[in-house]
């Protein structure tokens, strides 16, 4: 008796039943839509928003002198400013303010502490620098691995020696880059949506079919003609129109609370967001495709996800990382995905830059699915 074919609508029912299983879940709209956004909100706020740069100074006490009265603050600020704009808080501490209209303003917060107390603050990171008046001369003392404490220290220096805290020169020869892509929002927002396509396959497809498989569920499923294609298929459709639906909600936002625009080309955005996709949801079938252990799959899911949210330049640039690993983690698929995104949102690339971004996805995606498929178990 020969076997009856297989209709194709079948994976149009697999692929409505697991978008209606995905959509009744609370949690999908919290983390794949709603937390995105209070990163977005967070950090850029933290690192676009900030009128001010505030440093903290602490100075250490002359022997003999009392801490709490705050005389060696002022005594250093006379001395060494020769205009004294400090203002004295209410908790004993002196704020200088340095005011530039064209880079923005700096503050100095200046705090009177012994050497030992000084050391801990720094180490909390409660201080950028320390300062002394050391035979007439003031001494700095930082962390010269520290780009803030440095920073700090410049600005300080200069303005003291200057001293014209209040009215510093302004170089007429700097430019401000206050464009949009050069801000870190913008460099944020598109390493966001590529993390969330690799957590939502990740979690939403591996995760999920292995509690499945451990709960007895897939086991059900062997007696019914559906095949295993259209089942992995209908999966990873469904993960790609959430993907679709949480990255637009993402940079609607951005867009209008940051100002974030696409200044490439939207057809290649399209193909190379569809080929991430793809690249993710194949290895997250593959990561699934046997384990029917909760604990294991968790571990197998954190070591594909956690090496690449670190390294592939999501939160920070990945140059930070020491030279000789720059070809490994260039290679990495959530490196070239979100290198490829950033690319056209901030760079304006087209199918010319992205193209090979997006037929190395393409191609991770289709091998893996693939070998998953093949050596795929229900139970």
């Amino acid at each position: 008796m020969s076997r009856k074919p297989v209709k194709y609508y079948q994976l149009y029912h697999l692929t409505a039943a697991h978008f209606k299983e995905v959509i009744r879940e609370p949690a999908v709209i919290f983390w794949g839509i709603i937390f995105p956004m209070l990163i977005s909100l967070g950090l850029g706020m933290a690192f676009t928003q900030k009128s001010v740069v505030v440093h903290n100074v602490g100075v250490i006490a002359d022997q003999g002198s009392a801490v709490e009265n705050n005389s060696n603050i002022g005594g250093v600020l006379e001395k060494y400013a020769k205009e004294l704009p400090a203002q004295k808080g209410r908790g004993g501490d002196y704020r200088l303010t340095i005011e530039n209209p064209r880079l923005g303003d700096t503050a100095f917060v200046f705090t009177e502490t012994d050497w030992e107390t000084a050391i801990v603050l720094l180490k909390r990171g409660r201080l950028n620098l320390i300062i002394e008046d050391a035979g007439g001369q003031i001494r700095y003392h930082f962390d010269p691995g520290n780009p803030d404490a440095e920073l700090a220290y410049l600005k300080l220096s200069k303005a003291l020696e200057d001293g014209a805290v209040q009215k510093p020169r302004v170089a007429q020869n700097i430019d401000p880059l206050t464009v949009n892509g050069t801000r870190y929002i913008d460099f944020l927002v598109p390493g966001l949506i590529a993390m969330g396509v690799m957590m939502s396959c990740m979690w939403g497809i591996s995760y999920g079919m292995i509690d499945k498989r451990s709960k007895k569920l897939l086991r059900r499923m062997v007696a019914t003609p559906m095949r295993k294609s259209h089942f992995l298929m209908a999966l990873m459709a469904v993960r790609i129109g959430m993907n679709i639906i949480e990255a637009l909600l993402l940079f609607i936002f951005a867009c209008l609370v940051f100002g974030i625009t696409v200044q490439g080309s939207l057809p290649a955005l399209a193909v190379i967001f569809v080929a991430g996709n793809i690249a993710f949801g194949g290895i997250a079938i593959f990561v699934s495709s046997r384990t029917a252990n909760t604990e294991v799959g968790n571990g197998l899911v954190n070591a594909v996800v956690l090496p690449m949210t670190v390294m592939s330049g999501i939160f920070f640039s990945y140059h930070n990382f020491p030279q000789w690993s720059m070809p490994f983690i260039q290679k990495l698929p959530l490196t070239l995905f979100t290198d490829g995104i950033r690319s056209i949102f901030t760079e304006g690339a087209g199918f010319a830059e992205t193209g090979l971004p997006s037929a190395i996805l393409l191609a991770i995606g289709v091998l893996f699915f693939s070998v998953g498929l093949r050596i795929y178990r229900w139970h």
